[in-house]
């Protein structure tokens, strides 16, 4: 096949270097990617769904779906199975007008401190060229579009040719990369929308046949047959048992199971697609869930920081499926599908089934939430158990109900403070509760509340005996969090509009309005008090905080779900009273939300829009990325002291660094649980879970590599910490290695000392 990878080659230095002219090297690189193209692809969205009536909608709908499945997954999975370099990392001749394609990572370094930005060698800048994904997305874009308006071939067509030949101009494609791009989307799409309209025939026929006769194919939007009016209930003859044939008339099925129905499929999809995107292994692990990553190699009854709970939850799917990112992530989307079952069954229980599918959208739709139900820290489980001892605590408040509800109380009350001390807030919103609600008093006067309180205080005693043994330490941290005693500093701006772009603006603005509006038209409504009861506390308790300290925005999340509840409720009765500004505000936050939601995931896609990888300080994903070259770096920093023939271990000034290198560096990662590689640098006073375990006292004699995090804006030399100069004989400066991001902008300035001889 050599002659093959000849002709390829041959045929692109033709496109890319004997066509190379002033006006093209202007043209292509806006051709591959801008700024208005984003902007402009949103609009046209926002235009189908309001104007192009059904068959826009599902044209829309489809595109999505093949551009997610196609780019996300078929894409980005033989990339990396076949690994083909680009162009321009193999060959020296490639002509780059602009240089903006170089998508990569890799390490840099630089003696005396200094930050050399270079682009990434080879190896970071490998694997992204077979098949080429802009000729995929736009030829299976092209596809849809001709499946659905027979005249766009005109426009798409040449679009989809000029952008594949923008990629061979550019360099950052081989011919074949192109071509085996298009081929594969077009194929692709074809396949999805034929297989979700099938799919749409069989099951929604089934199991939802309301909505399906108002949209009997997908290919073919707006066309109903004759005998599928609305008028007519049996328009055709059953079918026999277990047979979904052209005669196939599902049993009556009323509206609001249609709506719970959706919301176990929705449930259903985004768990599969959570699964599929922590499998892809697009982001690395955050410094915390590394951090406690280790806690669960070293279980406790509880720990410097938090409680016990996300270190056995690790530590449980890590024994089952390895520790991998997907090993310690596991368990992040299950909870986030079971706290929106809880959810929609608990409204289409107590509400209705079409409120509850809502909250599950705008719940998906809110960045907080989504990202939540991805990262595993003590945040999701917060979450789920602070919302299942809501939901069970309503049943318990009825007068009907007797001592089970409130024992349930108590154990999620009780597993939720073993997750997070926030957990102490839900006692605040209980006595909010029996404050508001004078029904709910009567129960003071019965043993349920107490008995919750009792078991409660039981699933306590865990944090509460391993803090007696260790001198109470966990409270002095908690309060240095909240800064008792710190410097004044007014963050209530800060913290609102941070919580506003997290929680998605238009929500958060519904939620507010709702938590307000309700007291004076429903202020009679037991539901709207209970959730209100059950989350404002938590919410305006920080809001007084930030008036004094900084608020962290993640620390609010238990009482999101009761706010968004009062919110789907709320504008739920606005919206059966007929009000069509709520539908149309609703539509609002789906499409702010929803692209925020996969920005928040991935931002590399928005990157290949604009035709330039993300800058570092606009990338929200960068504390997930470049670990792996980070412990890479550093293990070969390791290498180079070892060849003066000692023994080296690792030392690292923060948790969170430790617990990266730990997990990334393979060497480390076995040994975590007998005597490690890596260590956290030594204090005199506890500053985090390091100060319990052994250190590195019993390497006497050997030698070690000391490794801090520069500021990235200002990277400038440090001296080293005093307690290591004492513990070691000699501490010499290694220079600086620098962890580029995406070849070009610096991620991670490291500086490195060798300590030689400890003490």
């Amino acid at each position: 096949m050599e002659w093959l990878r000849i002709l390829d080659t041959d045929v692109f230095r033709f496109f890319n270097v004997q066509l190379i002219n002033p006006v093209f090297d202007v043209l292509m690189p806006f051709v591959s990617g801008n700024l208005l193209f984003f902007p402009i692809l949103f609009l046209l969205g926002v235009w189908l769904v309001c104007r192009g009536g059904a068959r826009g909608r599902v044209f829309l709908f489809m595109v999505l779906v093949v551009l997610a499945l196609g780019d996300g997954v078929i894409c980005h999975g033989l990339k990396h199975w076949i690994d083909r370099p680009r162009p321009f990392s193999v060959e020296s001749w490639v002509h780059q007008p602009g240089h903006n394609a170089s998508f990569g990572s890799g390490v840099d370094s630089a003696p005396g401190g200094e930050t050399a930005a270079r682009p990434a060698p080879p190896a970071a800048t490998g694997g992204n060229s077979m098949p080429s994904s802009h000729a995929a997305n736009w030829f299976s874009a092209t596809v849809v579009a001709l499946l659905y308006y027979r005249r766009s071939w005109w426009g798409m067509l040449p679009m989809a040719l000029l952008v594949s030949y923008s990629r061979l101009y550019l360099g950052v494609h081989y011919p074949s990369d192109i071509i085996v791009g298009g081929l594969l989307g077009a194929g692709y799409a074809a396949a999805i929308v034929w297989g979700v309209d099938a799919l749409w025939r069989w099951a929604f026929r089934r199991w939802f046949p309301l909505w399906w006769r108002r949209l009997p194919s997908l290919l073919n939007p707006g066309v109903v047959p004759a005998g599928l009016d609305d008028e007519d209930d049996s328009p055709l003859p059953p079918p026999r048992r277990g047979i979904a044939g052209p005669g196939f008339v599902a049993p009556h099925v009323s509206l609001d199971q249609h709506w719970i129905r959706m919301g176990y499929v929705v449930t259903f999809i985004l768990l599969v697609a959570r699964f599929a995107y922590l499998a892809s292994g697009t982001i690395q692990l955050t410094g915390d869930e590394a951090y406690q990553w280790l806690w669960s190699k070293h279980l406790a009854l509880s720990f410097y920081s938090k409680p016990p709970m996300i270190a056995y939850v690790q530590r449980l799917s890590t024994m089952v499926l390895g520790d991998t990112g997907f090993g310690v992530r596991f368990f992040s989307p299950v909870i986030g599908a079971l706290t929106g079952l809880l959810v929609l069954r608990f409204f289409a229980r107590e509400v209705n089934a079409r409120a509850g599918f809502l909250l599950l959208l705008a719940v998906t739709a809110s960045p907080l939430l989504a990202v939540g139900s991805v990262l595993m820290t003590v945040d999701p489980l917060s979450v789920l158990f602070w919302t299942a001892a809501m939901l069970c605590g309503w049943r318990a408040i009825q007068d009907s109900a007797g001592i089970a509800p409130w024992l349930w109380v108590g154990w999620w009350m009780g597993l939720g403070f073993l997750s997070k001390y926030t957990e102490l807030f839900q006692w605040l919103c209980w006595a909010v509760v029996f404050w508001l609600i004078p029904s709910a008093r009567r129960h003071l006067r019965r043993p349920g509340p107490y008995l919750a309180v009792l078991v409660a205080a039981v699933c306590s005693l865990p944090v509460l005996i391993w803090n007696q043994q260790h001198g109470w330490v966990t409270v002095g941290h908690v309060a240095g969090d909240a800064q008792v005693g710190h410097e004044f500093h007014f963050g209530t701006p800060e913290f609102l509009g941070t919580e506003a772009g997290l929680l998605n603006p238009v929500f958060f603005v519904a939620a507010a309005w709702a938590a307000v509006a309700f007291w004076r038209t429903n202020r009679h409504n037991p539901r709207l008090i209970y959730f209100f009861s059950m989350g404002a506390p938590l919410f305006l308790a920080y809001l007084l905080h930030s008036f004094y300290a900084r608020v962290i925005p993640n620390w609010i999340a238990p009482c999101v779900l009761p706010l968004f509840c009062v919110m789907a409720i709320y504008w739920d009765t606005r919206w059966r009273l007929g009000s069509d500004r709520v539908r149309g505000w609703f539509l609002a936050g789906l499409a702010v939300g929803l692209p925020l939601v996969v920005l928040a995931h991935n931002t590399d896609p928005l990157g290949r829009l604009i035709g330039r990888p993300m800058p570092v300080k606009f990338d929200v994903l960068h504390r997930a990325r470049g670990w792996d070259d980070t412990a890479f770096a550093i293990d070969g920093m390791r290498q180079t002291l070892a060849a003066e023939g000692k023994p080296v271990f690792i030392i690292a000034d923060h948790y969170g660094m430790t617990g990266e290198i730990s997990f990334y560096l393979p060497e480390a990662r076995e040994a975590v649980s007998g005597v490690p590689l890596v260590y956290c640098l030594l204090k005199d006073f506890p500053e985090n879970q390091f100060y319990f375990w052994p250190g590195y006292e019993q390497r006497k004699g050997q030698n070690a590599v000391f490794v801090r995090e520069l500021d990235r804006d200002h990277p400038l030399f440090r001296p080293p910490p005093a307690r290591l100069v004492a513990e070691f004989e000699s501490v010499t400066e290694m220079g600086v290695t620098n962890v580029m991001y995406h070849g070009r902008y610096l991620l991670r300035p490291l500086q490195v000392y060798a300590c030689r001889g400890l003490k």
